[in-house]
């Protein structure tokens, strides 16, 4: 019998009424193998992804290959998101048999759950030299059963590859080192239309977020202009979506143009970072309206009735991909008569004959930028398109609430604020922290995904990491101690449940979860910073805010085991080396006094990649080795002190004087 119909998942409720007898990931169904002698087959996917459905519908849904799966396997559905953990070990294993990684993920396992073959799609029946999945389901039976040693041959190199940990190599690295590697990336960029070259073109933001770190500190202004080309061409691309705001997960093609239309909120939260970081470095309305697009589509369309954020919007309407963002020019002058109609057709590229399979994917690569009585015009435009397309079938929302991802975008939202002019960001920044803290928290420890009263727990590495960077932007933007306290909790969470000793890495599951065939240490970034890089940043930051002697030891000692594991890969680790950079030329401002509230602002509007911001309150004591410990009590008035390592300057008392105090002082550290 198929058992999802009580999963809390949305992912595996689109498979509640299979034929196939699914199980969830759960002992049971091992035992179940264990008790019937058969393979078990996994099947990962998520809500939003586009081939997941297609093999659903092709096969999943079909009673002769479901007959054949339910005769021959155990049959495990898994949401990816749900469970990245379980994710991980199996599409390594698909890596280590030279495959490449996507989803729907379908894994062949022992009914120990160790893996022995695997692929992603497989279509129903024979296409292009590519055997039809019921051929697989047969054969891959039939070895299982009649020539186990090949099974056992392919599981055990398997484990023994997935056992291994992340290796450091002992060395080092400085600001020259960086520098060295940004030049790297630098040339790695496509300089006619940005992003890594080729295609498809992913954001990456975290190696973006490493490429303006590398230009703003070497002064590298051919990098700054392949940084901001990037940001640009994607704000006019069509991946973002011009009329609702937010992102798609990626662009087919080389320019932009083409997305492929899910949308993802740990996207969208680190994309409104970089925009807010792109306009405090040109003041352009392009990033700004980029960014404010994020938020509104955020508010609009992903806030829970919980006040926290969901995750996901589905690729797909009505069955097909896209359908729900694409027009034909006859829409489009439905809506807006003739004469509007032409005019945003000629500035959105609109044509009878479509740019992408016959349809119109909105964008600007062609026209670009217009003055601001134009703009004003189409967003009048925009808004009744906006209007039209709210009567389309939407495509699904994938609600559930992840700690990783809300803690992404509860920073993102912090950080933004004050390099955006919208205070109003931080309350919905607040709103989200606070369902996570009340619903997903068991005394300090939190759980992964929460839907529908159910919460899985406990919580992975990345959970605790992404919501101690959160609490920690928070406290800096409010000074409310109960974030930094949150974020201590967490750090000693991630300390004692998640570090490997032997690594120095953190492992993604906690010493008490469910153990898995292995326990992974990915070291490396994905679409999503990795844990142990998230980590890293959130030591350093908070050894910045607090100066304790302890907190800068630990933040050292984990950042220079972490630097070890990069220095072998660092495009692939580039979050570990942008904690890095923070750590070696990052700096504190402490702000104190009374009325102090106009320098905590200025304060706050230093990029956040530069700085960490404490607000000292009334009859809060600092460390007794803060560096800025006699300077900070020597008066009432209002003031800042900029801090690196053990030095700080004299106290300032206007903005002006603290902009330009970090700037020296910022200018010091990279000498």
């Amino acid at each position: 019998m198929n058992r999802l119909g009580n999963a809390s998942s949305p992912y595996l409720l689109q498979h509640k009424s299979n034929p196939v007898h699914w199980w969830e990931w759960e002992p049971e169904a091992l035992a179940e193998a264990k008790r019937l002698n058969r393979p078990i087959l996994i099947s990962i996917g998520y809500a939003a992804c586009h081939w997941c459905h297609v093999m659903a519908h092709e096969s999943f849904e079909d009673p002769d290959v479901a007959a054949v799966m339910n005769e021959l396997y155990v049959n495990i559905k898994v949401d990816r998101e749900e469970r990245p953990d379980v994710d991980h070990v199996y599409m390594s294993a698909l890596h280590l048999l030279g495959e490449h990684g996507g989803w729907p993920l379908t894994m062949f396992l022992t009914p120990d759950g160790e893996p022995f073959w695997g692929g992603t799609y497989f279509p129903k029946e024979p296409r292009f030299g590519r055997p039809g999945f019921v051929q697989v389901l047969r054969e891959i039976s039939r070895l299982y059963h009649a020539e186990p040693e090949r099974i056992l041959k392919n599981r055990d190199a398997l484990k023994q590859h997935l056992a291994r940990g992340a290796e450091s190599d002992g060395g080092t690295l400085g600001l020259a080192d960086l520098d060295r590697m940004g030049l790297r990336l630098a040339e790695l960029i496509d300089t006619e239309h940005g992003g890594l070259q080729g295609a498809p073109k992913f954001p990456n933001p975290t190696i973006l977020d490493y490429l303006l770190r590398y230009a703003r500190r070497a002064g590298d202004e051919e990098a700054r202009k392949r940084f901001l080309l990037t940001m640009e061409q994607m704000a006019l691309g069509g991946i973002r979506d011009h009329l609702g705001g937010g992102f798609a997960r990626y662009s087919v093609d080389e320019r932009w143009l083409v997305p492929h239309f899910e949308k993802m909120l740990y996207d969208n939260a680190q994309l409104l970072e970089l925009y807010a970081l792109a306009h405090a470095e040109t003041g352009r309305a392009l990033f700004k309206d980029a960014a404010e697009g994020i938020v509104t589509w955020l508010r609009r369309e992903m806030i829970t009735p919980e006040g926290a954020f969901a995750s996901s919007l589905d690729a797909d309407s009505e069955g097909e991909e896209g359908r729900f963002y694409v027009w034909s020019l006859a829409e489009i002058r439905e809506a807006l008569g003739e004469e509007d109609a032409a005019y945003f057709a000629k500035v959105y590229d609109i044509t009878e004959e479509g740019n992408f399979e016959g349809h119109n994917i909105p964008n600007r690569l062609i026209t670009g930028e217009a003055p601001a009585p134009v703009e004003e015009r189409l967003a009048a435009m925009r808004a009744k398109l906006m209007e039209r397309r709210s009567t389309r079938v939407r495509p699904g929302l994938d609600d559930k609430v992840l700690a990783d991802w809300n803690g992404q975008m509860i920073a993102a939202l912090v950080r933004a604020a004050p390099l955006l002019d919208h205070p109003e960001w931080i309350t919905l920044a607040q709103h989200a922290y606070r369902f996570i803290h009340q619903s997903m928290n068991r005394q300090g420890r939190l759980g992964h995904s929460w839907r529908a009263e159910s919460l899985i727990f406990p919580g992975f590495a990345l959970d605790h990491a992404a919501m101690m960077r959160a609490a920690l932007a928070l406290y800096e933007a409010t000074s409310d101690a109960s974030y930094l306290r949150d974020a201590e909790t967490w750090r000693d969470v991630l300390l004692t449940e998640f570090m490997i000793e032997e690594t120095g890495c953190l492992a993604m599951t906690a010493r008490s979860a469910d153990p898995l065939v292995v326990r992974p240490q990915p070291t490396h970034d994905e679409a999503v910073p990795n844990a142990n890089g998230m980590f890293a940043e959130a030591l350093v930051r908070l050894a910045q805010i607090t100066e304790t002697q302890s907190d800068h030891q630990r933040a050292t000692e984990v950042l220079t085991g972490l630097v070890g594991v990069a220095r072998s890969s660092p495009l692939g680790h580039t979050s570990i080396l942008n904690a890095l950079d923070l750590h070696l030329r990052g700096v504190s401002i402490l702000v104190t006094g009374n009325n102090a509230k106009p320098l905590h602002e200025a304060a706050l509007r230093v990029p956040y990649l530069d700085r960490s911001v404490r607000l000292l309150q009334p009859g809060e004591a600092l460390d007794e080795n803060h560096p800025a410990k006699v300077l900070a009590s020597s008066d009432d008035k209002a003031q800042a002190l900029v801090c690196a390592g053990m030095r700080c300057s004299l106290p300032v008392t206007t903005p002006e004087a603290l902009t330009t105090q970090v700037k020296e002082m910022l200018a010091s550290q990279e000498q």
